[in-house]
């Protein structure tokens, strides 16, 4: 199993990335994805996710900012992210947990893959 994020970049404050989560040897549709992030001397925290049946889940600080969409014809989990802050600045990751067990979506722990992380910089 394979994920690959894509996506990040350097964008100025008030601009608007989307990031793509892809997958090969899983379907992202059977399980759960999550978009999580890393900033520089933080932890990784969980920003949003996405589950098998559509459920969206998003953290207080990116809501109503950001918005996470599956393709299943692509198998991609994209994060369209709107009106960035220099404090969006962070590595993203995208996660997808196995299966249709239940979950507590903003915890790494709970997820079984993982992507290689793409670089978002915001500028001020």
């Amino acid at each position: 199993v394979q994920l690959q994020a894509s996506g990040g970049g350097l964008v100025q404050t008030g601009g608007s990335l989307t990031l793509s989560c892809a997958a090969s040897g899983f379907t992202l549709g059977s399980g759960a994805v999550a978009w999580f992030r890393q900033a520089p001397g933080k932890e990784r925290e969980g920003i949003s996710s996405i589950s098998s049946p559509g459920r969206t889940y998003y953290a207080e600080s990116v809501k109503g900012r950001f918005t996470i969409s599956r393709d299943n014809t692509k198998n991609t989990v994209n994060l369209q992210m709107n009106s960035l802050k220099p404090e969006d600045t962070a590595i993203y990751y995208c996660a997808a947990h196995e299966g249709s067990r239940p979950y507590l979506w903003g915890m790494a722990a709970e997820y079984d893959y993982w992507g290689q992380g793409t670089q978002v910089t915001v500028s001020s």
